[in-house]
Protein backbone atom coordinates (compact mmCIF):
# COMPACT_ATOMS: atom_id res chain seq x y z
CA UNK A 1 0.00 0.00 0.00
CA UNK A 2 1.26 3.41 -1.29
CA UNK A 3 1.25 5.61 1.97
CA UNK A 4 2.45 9.37 1.24
CA UNK A 5 4.85 10.47 3.80
CA UNK A 6 4.09 13.54 5.67
CA UNK A 7 6.91 15.82 6.34
CA UNK A 8 7.25 17.29 10.30
CA UNK A 9 10.52 19.26 11.00
CA UNK A 10 13.60 16.43 10.78
CA UNK A 11 11.19 13.52 10.59
CA UNK A 12 7.97 11.95 8.56
CA UNK A 13 4.66 10.86 9.76
CA UNK A 14 4.16 7.46 7.90
CA UNK A 15 7.77 6.25 7.05
CA UNK A 16 9.57 3.84 9.60
CA UNK A 17 10.12 5.67 13.08
CA UNK A 18 6.89 5.94 15.54
CA UNK A 19 5.31 8.89 15.89
CA UNK A 20 3.05 9.90 18.97
CA UNK A 21 1.13 13.14 19.17
CA UNK A 22 -0.03 13.64 23.32
CA UNK A 23 -0.51 15.59 25.85
CA UNK A 24 -3.12 17.05 27.96
CA UNK A 25 -6.90 17.11 26.70
CA UNK A 26 -7.58 21.22 27.33
CA UNK A 27 -5.23 23.69 28.46
CA UNK A 28 -5.31 23.62 32.11
CA UNK A 29 -2.27 25.64 33.13
CA UNK A 30 1.20 26.65 31.89
CA UNK A 31 2.63 24.19 34.85
CA UNK A 32 1.01 21.24 33.81
CA UNK A 33 1.77 22.32 30.15
CA UNK A 34 5.72 22.89 31.19
CA UNK A 35 5.53 19.38 32.80
CA UNK A 36 4.22 17.38 30.42
CA UNK A 37 6.02 18.30 27.55
CA UNK A 38 8.93 18.39 29.36
CA UNK A 39 8.07 14.30 30.59
CA UNK A 40 6.63 13.64 26.89
CA UNK A 41 10.06 15.09 25.41
CA UNK A 42 12.59 13.40 27.25
CA UNK A 43 10.27 9.70 27.53
CA UNK A 44 10.27 9.87 23.49
CA UNK A 45 13.62 11.09 23.02
CA UNK A 46 14.94 7.93 25.18
CA UNK A 47 13.22 5.83 23.01
CA UNK A 48 13.81 7.49 19.49
CA UNK A 49 9.85 8.22 18.84
CA UNK A 50 8.85 11.40 16.81
CA UNK A 51 7.28 13.48 18.95
CA UNK A 52 4.33 15.94 18.74
CA UNK A 53 2.29 18.17 21.75
CA UNK A 54 -1.01 18.32 21.91
CA UNK A 55 -3.50 20.44 24.09
CA UNK A 56 -6.45 21.96 22.89
CA UNK A 57 -7.25 26.27 23.53
CA UNK A 58 -11.21 25.56 23.59
CA UNK A 59 -13.34 22.05 24.01
CA UNK A 60 -16.11 23.28 22.20
CA UNK A 61 -17.99 20.44 22.51
CA UNK A 62 -18.35 19.99 26.36
CA UNK A 63 -21.47 18.41 27.22
CA UNK A 64 -22.20 20.72 29.54
CA UNK A 65 -22.24 24.42 29.09
CA UNK A 66 -20.93 24.85 32.69
CA UNK A 67 -18.03 22.41 31.28
CA UNK A 68 -14.60 23.45 31.63
CA UNK A 69 -13.57 24.77 27.97
CA UNK A 70 -9.93 26.28 28.18
CA UNK A 71 -8.48 29.63 28.62
CA UNK A 72 -9.70 30.34 24.82
CA UNK A 73 -7.60 30.85 21.44
CA UNK A 74 -6.02 34.39 22.12
CA UNK A 75 -4.29 33.20 25.74
CA UNK A 76 -4.08 29.53 24.72
CA UNK A 77 -2.21 30.16 21.51
CA UNK A 78 0.10 31.88 24.13
CA UNK A 79 0.38 29.23 25.72
CA UNK A 80 1.33 26.63 23.08
CA UNK A 81 4.22 29.15 21.70
CA UNK A 82 5.75 29.02 25.09
CA UNK A 83 5.97 25.61 25.44
CA UNK A 84 6.92 25.18 21.54
CA UNK A 85 10.02 27.41 22.09
CA UNK A 86 11.21 26.30 25.68
CA UNK A 87 11.14 22.66 24.60
CA UNK A 88 11.58 23.23 20.64
CA UNK A 89 8.53 20.58 20.14
CA UNK A 90 5.80 20.73 17.01
CA UNK A 91 2.17 21.25 18.34
CA UNK A 92 -0.62 19.77 16.78
CA UNK A 93 -4.29 21.74 18.51
CA UNK A 94 -8.03 21.61 17.86
CA UNK A 95 -9.81 24.34 15.73
CA UNK A 96 -13.83 24.51 15.95
CA UNK A 97 -14.57 27.49 13.03
CA UNK A 98 -12.78 28.51 10.28
CA UNK A 99 -11.61 31.99 11.23
CA UNK A 100 -9.67 30.14 13.74
CA UNK A 101 -7.47 28.83 11.45
CA UNK A 102 -4.98 31.68 10.28
CA UNK A 103 -4.39 32.19 13.95
CA UNK A 104 -4.14 28.77 14.69
CA UNK A 105 -1.74 28.05 12.04
CA UNK A 106 0.76 30.92 13.79
CA UNK A 107 1.25 28.01 16.41
CA UNK A 108 0.45 24.85 15.20
CA UNK A 109 2.27 23.03 12.95
CA UNK A 110 -0.47 20.72 12.60
CA UNK A 111 -4.21 21.85 12.71
CA UNK A 112 -6.83 19.20 14.13
CA UNK A 113 -10.50 18.94 12.93
CA UNK A 114 -12.46 17.36 15.82
CA UNK A 115 -14.57 14.10 14.82
CA UNK A 116 -17.75 15.87 15.83
CA UNK A 117 -17.01 18.55 12.99
CA UNK A 118 -15.03 16.08 10.56
CA UNK A 119 -17.74 16.53 7.87
CA UNK A 120 -17.96 20.90 8.06
CA UNK A 121 -16.44 22.02 4.85
CA UNK A 122 -15.96 25.42 5.44
CA UNK A 123 -13.40 24.36 8.77
CA UNK A 124 -11.90 21.78 6.12
CA UNK A 125 -11.25 24.26 3.92
CA UNK A 126 -10.20 27.09 5.91
CA UNK A 127 -7.38 24.82 7.44
CA UNK A 128 -6.34 23.41 4.30
CA UNK A 129 -5.72 27.10 2.96
CA UNK A 130 -3.55 27.66 5.31
CA UNK A 131 -1.23 25.33 4.25
CA UNK A 132 -0.29 23.57 7.64
CA UNK A 133 -0.87 19.53 8.10
CA UNK A 134 -4.30 18.69 8.46
CA UNK A 135 -5.40 16.02 10.89
CA UNK A 136 -9.08 14.62 10.36
CA UNK A 137 -10.67 12.69 13.07
CA UNK A 138 -13.06 10.68 11.73
CA UNK A 139 -16.64 11.21 12.82
CA UNK A 140 -18.18 8.59 15.83
CA UNK A 141 -20.87 8.63 13.31
CA UNK A 142 -19.12 7.64 9.86
CA UNK A 143 -18.00 4.59 8.39
CA UNK A 144 -13.99 4.53 7.37
CA UNK A 145 -15.05 4.60 3.48
CA UNK A 146 -16.74 8.02 4.03
CA UNK A 147 -13.52 9.41 5.13
CA UNK A 148 -12.61 9.86 1.53
CA UNK A 149 -14.84 12.84 0.30
CA UNK A 150 -13.68 15.10 3.43
CA UNK A 151 -9.59 13.60 2.39
CA UNK A 152 -11.03 15.82 -1.05
CA UNK A 153 -11.98 18.48 0.66
CA UNK A 154 -9.07 19.11 1.52
CA UNK A 155 -7.12 17.99 -1.33
CA UNK A 156 -9.22 19.86 -3.69
CA UNK A 157 -7.85 23.23 -0.94
CA UNK A 158 -4.69 22.85 -2.48
CA UNK A 159 -3.67 21.17 0.39
CA UNK A 160 -2.24 17.26 0.75
CA UNK A 161 0.06 17.38 3.78
CA UNK A 162 -3.62 15.29 5.67
CA UNK A 163 -3.54 12.79 8.31
CA UNK A 164 -6.39 10.84 9.08
CA UNK A 165 -7.59 9.84 12.78
CA UNK A 166 -9.68 6.83 13.97
CA UNK A 167 -11.03 7.57 17.52
CA UNK A 168 -13.82 4.77 17.73
CA UNK A 169 -17.32 4.43 16.59
CA UNK A 170 -20.49 4.76 18.29
CA UNK A 171 -22.16 1.98 19.17
CA UNK A 172 -25.83 2.37 20.85
CA UNK A 173 -25.95 4.86 23.65
CA UNK A 174 -23.04 6.42 25.52
CA UNK A 175 -20.39 3.93 24.09
CA UNK A 176 -17.71 3.68 21.21
CA UNK A 177 -16.67 0.06 19.73
CA UNK A 178 -13.18 0.36 17.31
CA UNK A 179 -13.25 -1.87 14.23
CA UNK A 180 -9.32 -1.81 13.53
CA UNK A 181 -10.50 -2.92 9.61
CA UNK A 182 -10.04 0.84 9.61
CA UNK A 183 -6.86 1.31 9.79
CA UNK A 184 -5.80 -0.10 6.18
CA UNK A 185 -9.00 1.19 4.97
CA UNK A 186 -8.86 4.44 5.36
CA UNK A 187 -4.38 3.93 4.55
CA UNK A 188 -6.09 3.36 1.25
CA UNK A 189 -6.82 6.85 0.45
CA UNK A 190 -3.63 7.13 0.51
CA UNK A 191 -2.13 8.95 3.68
CA UNK A 192 -0.98 7.99 7.51
CA UNK A 193 -3.46 6.98 9.98
CA UNK A 194 -2.99 7.64 13.74
CA UNK A 195 -4.81 5.71 16.40
CA UNK A 196 -6.85 7.83 19.16
CA UNK A 197 -5.99 4.93 21.95
CA UNK A 198 -7.49 7.32 24.47
CA UNK A 199 -10.74 8.85 23.11
CA UNK A 200 -11.66 5.39 21.82
CA UNK A 201 -12.33 4.32 25.47
CA UNK A 202 -14.30 7.62 26.40
CA UNK A 203 -17.93 6.40 27.01
CA UNK A 204 -19.48 9.71 25.36
CA UNK A 205 -22.24 11.07 27.82
CA UNK A 206 -22.26 8.60 30.07
CA UNK A 207 -22.19 10.42 33.22
CA UNK A 208 -25.38 12.91 32.23
CA UNK A 209 -23.24 15.87 31.58
CA UNK A 210 -19.92 15.07 30.82
CA UNK A 211 -18.42 11.95 29.40
CA UNK A 212 -17.43 8.84 31.22
CA UNK A 213 -13.91 6.62 30.00
CA UNK A 214 -11.99 3.78 30.99
CA UNK A 215 -8.48 4.39 30.83
CA UNK A 216 -7.91 0.51 31.86
CA UNK A 217 -8.25 -0.47 28.18
CA UNK A 218 -5.88 2.09 26.64
CA UNK A 219 -2.95 -0.15 26.53
CA UNK A 220 -4.64 -2.86 24.71
CA UNK A 221 -6.39 -1.07 22.08
CA UNK A 222 -2.68 1.08 21.30
CA UNK A 223 -1.52 -2.25 21.15
CA UNK A 224 -3.67 -3.98 18.47
CA UNK A 225 -3.23 -0.96 16.66
CA UNK A 226 0.17 -1.25 16.35
CA UNK A 227 -0.53 -4.63 15.48
CA UNK A 228 -2.80 -3.42 13.05
CA UNK A 229 -0.33 -1.30 10.99
CA UNK A 230 -1.19 2.33 12.19
CA UNK A 231 1.22 4.81 11.51
CA UNK A 232 1.05 6.98 14.37
CA UNK A 233 -0.76 7.01 17.51
CA UNK A 234 -2.84 9.67 19.76
CA UNK A 235 -2.46 9.90 23.38
CA UNK A 236 -3.60 12.41 25.84
CA UNK A 237 -1.86 12.66 28.86
CA UNK A 238 -2.21 14.39 32.16
CA UNK A 239 -0.04 13.94 35.57
CA UNK A 240 -3.12 13.48 37.44
CA UNK A 241 -5.57 12.55 34.91
CA UNK A 242 -8.01 11.62 38.18
CA UNK A 243 -7.95 15.68 38.79
CA UNK A 244 -7.87 17.14 35.22
CA UNK A 245 -10.62 19.38 33.94
CA UNK A 246 -11.56 17.37 30.50
CA UNK A 247 -12.06 13.77 29.43
CA UNK A 248 -9.82 12.62 33.27
CA UNK A 249 -11.35 9.20 32.87
CA UNK A 250 -10.07 8.53 29.16
CA UNK A 251 -6.46 9.90 29.68
CA UNK A 252 -3.32 8.10 30.90
CA UNK A 253 -0.95 9.23 33.63
CA UNK A 254 2.23 10.98 32.87
CA UNK A 255 3.71 8.00 34.94
CA UNK A 256 2.48 5.46 32.62
CA UNK A 257 3.63 6.55 29.82
CA UNK A 258 6.61 5.45 29.29
CA UNK A 259 6.56 1.57 29.73
CA UNK A 260 3.11 1.80 27.38
CA UNK A 261 5.48 3.80 24.64
CA UNK A 262 8.46 1.57 24.50
CA UNK A 263 5.33 -1.38 24.19
CA UNK A 264 4.04 0.49 21.48
CA UNK A 265 7.30 1.08 19.77
CA UNK A 266 8.02 -2.43 20.03
CA UNK A 267 5.02 -3.72 17.98
CA UNK A 268 5.57 -0.85 15.72
CA UNK A 269 9.04 -2.14 14.42
CA UNK A 270 7.94 -5.67 14.65
CA UNK A 271 4.89 -4.50 11.98
CA UNK A 272 7.14 -2.66 10.11
CA UNK A 273 10.03 -5.03 9.69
Amino acid sequence: MDIKRIKLRDFEIGADKLTILAGPCVIESQEILNRTAEKLKEITEKLGINFVFKSSFDKANRSSITSFRGPGIEKGLEMLLKVKKEFNLPVVTDIHTPDQAAPAAEVADILQIPAFLCRQTDLLVAAAKTGKIVNIKKGQFLAPEQMGPLIKKVEDSGNNKILVTDRGTSFGYNNLVVDFRAIPIMQGFGYPVIFDATHSVQLPGANGCSSGGDRRFVPYLAKAAMAAGADALFFEVHPEPDKALCDGPNMIALDNAEKLFKTCKDIFELIRR
